[in-house]
């Protein structure tokens, strides 16, 4: 991957979708090396671009997890949504508009004298390379920028191995000066310039990462996991430390999706739980249909989902059934919604219960951490009820019905409840914090296919309309897709280190969707 880019990509990339893009006649070194803004300018773009759009997410986990899917039958209806893959952006996005724009603010923090400047968009980068990793498996990290012809991939072992000796060096760098207030200068969007909430943002990461390898690699699952829950920085625990970003007067990519181009409706497995658990969250996440023949079987809450990888034949088919809420628009098209969530104190409250069920030390106990979770959620999105929902120990997902096409009809793969039961199994309280953890996550939804594919949780039904081929790698009919394959910019580009980066997954591996992850042990038992 050579690191060859104009000074007019490195201004759109840095500026993305920003209304104050820099003057493209400036040269870098003058748009960098200025006073203490000057050097931060490009960060609220940065951390915009951590997150993607509809071919980064809407029509890849957002579909395969059940939150959303198209009604569009795009291309036939054989593409990413029923494993065939057309669309593979999110590794351009993460390199041209994260990584090669962090470098430069890096580079120019390093000459300034900026050291706190340079941790804070070191910190971001390993946000940044804790999603692709999530995609692909091994990725350009510590090779990147690299001038070769070919440039190799780190093993992902080695890549959480670094993550973790990153964050304690960030950490360190954040800790030897607590009183620092210059974050403010540019910092406008995530924290407000907070070097408290910055570091408990670091820990909170570290939990994460720490979680990813809780069956692949217990020991040091729970080390790092130990490390973030007793740092004295403390993690992400109100909603008012939540880690979000702004839009930068942009729609939320799935409402524009959804309103402007009427290609994503509520997903079906949503459905199924939401309405099932009845949960007062549906009303915040979705907007309920005019048509109530659609929801017949369950006319009191009427929303209506399309399947994962649904049987499509005509968009028109699918269009009335659930939009997302419309204040999930900004508000020039009428709705309230300015930032985007990414990473919650609910999504921490569900890893120390998982991690009390695992035995690390700080963790605290599960129940106390899963109904503090729930409540958090219910809270951060204005849902009601909360109380009445934890205690209800009968109510349980329900089957799905597509009106439109009954091969899209799926039974229930869960029969959990919300309320908590210390007489259950370890595997069933898992199950319970990880779906909640998943119903947590709509808008932000990586992680929650990181979890499906660590644990098995949420049960969600496989896809409808299987179109995997040997082309990309064949899903059987009792599997889910694994991974994103790389893209064909890196085949063609750096096609040495791409082989290189298939041996470091594991014998038998190949670079197609049927691979499974360093994290994704195939193991069905958790514990």
């Amino acid at each position: 991957m050579k690191k060859i880019i104009t000074v007019l990509v490195i201004l759109i990339a840095v500026g993305a979708c920003s209304k104050n893009q820099q003057d493209p006649n400036q040269p870098p070194d003058q748009i960098f090396a200025q006073d203490f803004p000057g050097a931060g300018t490009p960060i609220a773009g940065i951390i915009f671009n951590l997150n993607g759009h509809q071919v980064e997410e809407d029509l890849l986990q957002d579909s395969w997890m059940g939150y959303m899917n198209t009604g569009t039958p795009f291309v036939g209806n054989v593409n990413n949504t029923t494993y065939y893959i057309r669309w593979n952006a999110y590794w351009g996005r993460e390199y041209g508009s994260v990584m090669t724009p962090a470098d430069l603010v890096i580079q120019s923090a390093e000459l300034n004298h900026l050291p706190m400047l340079a941790s804070l968009v070191k910190f971001i980068k390993v946000l940044s390379m804790s999603k692709l990793t999530a995609v692909y498996g091994p990725v350009i990290y510590s090779n990147y920028g690299n001038n070769s012809t070919t440039t190799l991939y780190d093993k992902e072992s080695d890549l959480y191995s670094l993550f973790f000796k990153q964050l304690d060096t960030i950490q360190a760098s954040f800790a030897s000066n607590t009183s620092y207030d210059g974050f403010k200068k540019y910092d406008p969007t995530a924290y407000g310039g907070s070097l408290p909430q910055w570091m408990k943002l670091v820990n909170s990461l570290r939990l994460r990462l720490a979680m990813r390898l809780s069956k692949v690699d217990p020991a040091t699952a729970k080390i790092q996991g130990e490390k973030a829950l007793s740092d004295p920085a403390g993690l992400i625990t109100t909603n008012a430390d939540n880690f979000t970003n702004s839009l930068m007067g942009n729609i939320m990519p799935m409402a524009q999706i959804c309103y402007q181009w009427d290609d994503t409706r509520m997903g079906a497995v949503m459905e199924s739980f939401l309405v099932g658990l009845k949960d007062g969250r549906i009303s915040t996440y979705f907007f309920p249909v005019s048509d109530t023949s659609l929801v017949a079987d369950h006319p009191s809450m009427p929303y209506k989902g399309i399947r994962n990888g649904a049987y499509i034949n005509l968009k028109e088919d699918h269009l009335p059934f659930s939009k997302v809420n419309p204040n999930f628009n900004n508000p020039p098209n009428g709705g309230t919604t300015t930032t985007r969530r990414n990473f919650t104190a609910a999504e921490v409250a569900f890893l120390k219960a998982e991690a009390g069920l695992r035995g690390w030390a700080g963790a605290g106990d599960p129940q106390t951490n899963y109904e503090n979770g729930v409540r958090l959620s219910f809270a951060d999105w204005g849902a009601s009820g909360v109380d009445a929902y934890l205690a209800d120990n009968t109510s349980s997902p329900i089957n799905y019905v597509d009106p439109i096409d009954s091969r899209n009809n799926f039974t229930s793969l869960s029969n959990i409840t919300v309320a908590w039961n210390n007489a259950d199994n370890n595997e069933l309280k898992l199950e319970k914090i990880i779906t909640q953890k998943w119903i947590n996550n709509f808008t932000n939804t990586l992680e929650s296919w990181v979890d499906f594919r660590r644990t098995g949780y949420p049960k969600i039904p496989h896809v409808a309309y299987n179109a995997s081929s040997p082309d990309w790698g064949v899903i059987p009919a009792d599997q889910w897709i694994k991974r994103m394959p790389f893209p064909d910019s890196e085949r063609s580009g750096n096609s040495a280190g791409v082989a290189d980066a298939v041996t470091k997954m594991g014998a038998g591996a190949a670079d197609d969707i049927a691979t499974r992850l360093y994290f994704d042990t195939g193991n069905p038992s958790n514990f």
